[in-house]
């Protein structure tokens, strides 16, 4: 009996793929069988991803665009069709996070957290969502946060926040509105994992950590295997009658 996490000859477009989640995400998938498209902003983490996808016996196509810009997302698509011939999983894993008070937040940035985060996550989805519609099959998954549905604390980040409850809301929405056409979406949605944008936001605040620790009944970090591993469930036949599902992966962080 085949398994039904066997992602053998399927063709997966991994956002952020460059590093933390969506590196690990882009190379969890490839071991379960399937080929990549690694989606990044800046070429040479792009470039390793998709080499480091090589070296596992699987296609690999590397393509710089920034999700915030649809015609960017609607060429790197294109590529990958011309390429591959298909889609059959999506994972939108690109992102970005600031801390900062809200009345010292500029424009710019809740601009851009929100290009990113939500923006770049909606035209993705569309531009993927119409090939699989065609198709009349097709899995993707969304990285969204815990921070979509509670308030972190102590760190203010009203913009991130806001951005990954939009995220959740859209999976639920073209779950609801794509289900009859053979497309699932889900979202996964960690808590505090363990990568370098991580570091980055607590290298000023290193006090932050052990108030995160404390409040996650586990006591660590999660790791980016543990986030790319709920995200190959989802893309999944094991996940077939699994959609508009958010799944949370934060050490049990969000049930105190």
């Amino acid at each position: 009996m085949p398994s039904p996490f066997d992602l053998k000859d399927r063709v997966a477009f991994v956002t952020g793929a460059g590093r933390g989640i969506g590196r690990q995400t882009a190379r969890t998938l490839a071991e379960a069988g399937a080929h990549i498209v690694a989606v990044g902003q800046t070429a040479e983490p792009i470039d390793d991803a998709a080499a480091e996808i090589s070296r596992l016996g699987r296609r690999s196509l590397a393509v710089v665009a920034d999700v915030a810009d649809s015609g960017q997302v609607n060429a790197a698509v294109d590529r990958a069709l011309v390429a591959f011939g298909q889609i059959d999983i999506l994972v939108n894993a690109a992102g970005i996070a600031r801390h900062g008070a809200s009345v010292d937040t500029s424009d710019d940035d809740w601009r851009r957290i929100l290009d990113v985060n939500l923006d770049g996550t909606w035209f993705c989805c569309r531009a993927v969502g119409r090939h699989m519609l065609e198709r009349g099959s097709g899995s993707i998954v969304n990285i969204a946060s815990m921070s979509g549905s509670i308030v972190n604390v102590p760190q203010p980040q009203a913009a991130y926040n806001s951005s990954k409850a939009g995220v959740i809301q859209l999976t639920r929405s073209l779950a609801s509105e794509w289900a009859s056409g053979g497309v699932r979406v889900n979202s996964v949605s960690p808590g505090y994992i363990a990568t370098a944008m991580t570091e980055l936001g607590l290298k000023p605040h290193p006090d932050w950590r052990e108030t995160w620790l404390a409040m996650t009944p586990m006591g660590r970090l999660g790791s980016p295997i543990d986030v790319a591993y709920a995200v190959w469930y989802l893309a999944s036949d094991a996940a077939a009658f699994a959609t508009g599902t958010d799944l949370i992966v934060d050490g049990g962080y969000t049930v105190r």
